[in-house]
């Protein structure tokens, strides 16, 4: 078998990146295996295994492009324009599957939720814009934002 060349192994790497974003946010990181990724994208199991041995990877290398998704619609000026904007967002099935995202992996042995960029990002620019209470807006909006995925109470929570 010829040798792949570096161009076509990025190219490789990042048609599966590419479908692994897509599959996460559209159907949730459980959801999304070597498998259908395969199934996706022609490349065998081994192929994308070989890239990216463990699950986890994909996170790694995908999270501050779903971190960008997650903020590029947010509003930081105001405490007003945040939570406008925020609960704007949480109507877009991306801003939801990342919240959701973000919940599945607090649980998880495996994963320093720490690293998590796209809440973490939004808090840091809540505070860069706001301070604390820029800070304490985001910590209570992810919350709340829990309540209403969770079907627990309506989105007006968030107004």
């Amino acid at each position: 078998m010829a040798k792949r060349s570096k161009v076509q192994t990025k190219q490789t790497v990042q048609q599966i990146l590419d479908e692994a974003m897509k599959q996460i946010l559209d159907h949730g990181y459980d959801a999304m295996s070597y498998s259908t990724l395969s199934a996706a994208t022609g490349i065998s199991r081994t192929g994308i295994s070989h890239h990216f041995p463990r699950k986890i990877d994909f996170l790694t290398r995908l999270d501050s492009r779903i971190a960008e998704v997650f903020i590029e619609r947010l509003d930081f000026s105001s405490v007003q324009a945040l939570q406008t904007t925020w609960k704007q967002s949480l109507e877009l099935a991306n801003f939801r599957a990342i919240i959701r995202l973000f919940f599945s992996l607090c649980g998880s042995q495996k994963i320093n939720i720490n690293r998590y960029q796209a809440i973490s990002l939004a808090s840091e620019n809540a505070f860069a814009k706001m301070g604390d209470q820029g800070r304490l807006l985001v910590n209570a909006l992810v919350g709340q934002s829990a309540l209403v995925l969770c079907g627990v109470v309506e989105g007006e929570v968030l107004g």
